[in-house]
């Protein structure tokens, strides 16, 4: 088994504890809510949020994907970083273990955040990932970080 690695970056001028308690604490359900025809429901299959709890993601009609299950690894409120793991699904494609995801929230200069998320993708085997489905990846990341983004610019009083 391999690993691949890759790193991404994204800023916004809204606060990293605004963005995190939006994402992260309230993502279940703020995710399907601002983009149903992608994300149809999130639910929690085993344990109570925290660590080790087990989550179905069903996607819209119009997603390659029908669902996901994902497990939820590290939540620290205190440092807004949040870890979970892919475990199952047509995401893995039939040639991942799993694929795991650190992001964290940080503080920038200018008062808004600078989000890092770091995936790792656990291969079966010996696996090539190419350039262009890394850059689709990072894209529908990124557009759906600008959709909730856009929500809380245009509702500054939520998540406060």
């Amino acid at each position: 088994m391999g690993v691949i690695t890759y790193d991404t970056q994204v800023t916004s001028s809204i606060p990293p504890a605004r963005l995190f308690k939006a994402f992260v604490l309230d993502g279940d359900h703020l995710m399907p809510k601002l983009m149903p025809s992608i994300i149809k429901s999130v639910e929690i299959l085993q344990g109570d949020g925290g660590p080790g709890t087990i989550k179905l993601t069903s996607f819209g009609e119009g997603s390659q994907l029908k669902c996901l299950k994902q497990r939820v690894d590290v939540i620290d409120k205190e440092n807004l970083t949040y870890c979970y793991s892919v475990i199952e699904g047509e995401a893995l494609k039939g040639v991942f273990e799993s694929i795991s995801y650190e992001i964290k929230f940080l503080s920038s200069p200018d008062g808004g955040t600078i989000c890092k998320n770091t995936s790792k993708y656990h291969t079966k085997g010996d696996v090539h990932i190419s350039e262009e489905e890394i850059k689709k990846g990072k894209d529908k990341a990124s557009s759906m970080f600008k959709v909730v983004e856009a929500h809380l610019l245009a509702n500054p009083d939520a998540y406060n």
